[in-house]
């Protein structure tokens, strides 16, 4: 079940979130975050953004959602865009669901511009990202560096509300 995130659903983010913090170079974070930050950015983006979960059987399994991407003025017609999967839930179309209705959401915004970074490589989020019209726009070389190797970081957007300003 695909629904809005709640502050009762901050621990089981945090275990899908520290999973990748810990094992893969997906997420550039080093170290693990705790229950208050979590709570806090849940607090803090679901003012302006969405944030979805989805649930199966009285479980978390994914989660997606929009934030800023610059903090400046200029920016605020642009959002990154975020998806986790627990790790032993892929390929199952969780991601995609989540994706699809978060992006519609922010179709009825007025948001123009939808970008999601990825650390590669990392196949399943490329193929996830242009699943839904997302093109490669920058691909950057050694930017990340994290289990003691350097990580190329690409972006991929998607133009939304091309008639609005």
């Amino acid at each position: 079940m695909l629904r809005n995130v709640t502050l009762q659903d901050a621990e089981a983010i945090k275990e899908i979130y520290n999973y990748y913090v810990e094992t893969s170079v997906a997420n550039l974070e080093e170290h693990i975050v705790d229950l208050t930050y979590i709570e806090n950015q849940i607090e803090t983006i679901t003012k302006d953004f969405p944030w979805l979960v989805f649930e199966d059987e009285n479980e978390i399994v994914g989660f997606a959602y929009a934030s800023s991407w610059k903090n400046r003025s200029g920016y605020n017609k642009t959002a990154q865009v975020t998806v986790y999967l627990k790790n032993d839930v892929t390929k199952k179309g969780i991601g995609s669901q989540l994706y699809k209705q978060l992006i519609d959401r922010l179709e009825k915004t007025d948001l123009h511009v939808l970008i999601g970074g990825i650390s590669l490589p990392n196949e399943a989020s490329v193929r996830l990202h242009e699943k839904f019209g997302f093109e490669k726009v920058a691909h950057f070389k050694q930017t990340g560096f994290k289990f003691n190797k350097w990580v190329d970081v690409g972006y991929w957007q998607l133009i939304i509300n091309q008639n609005k300003k």
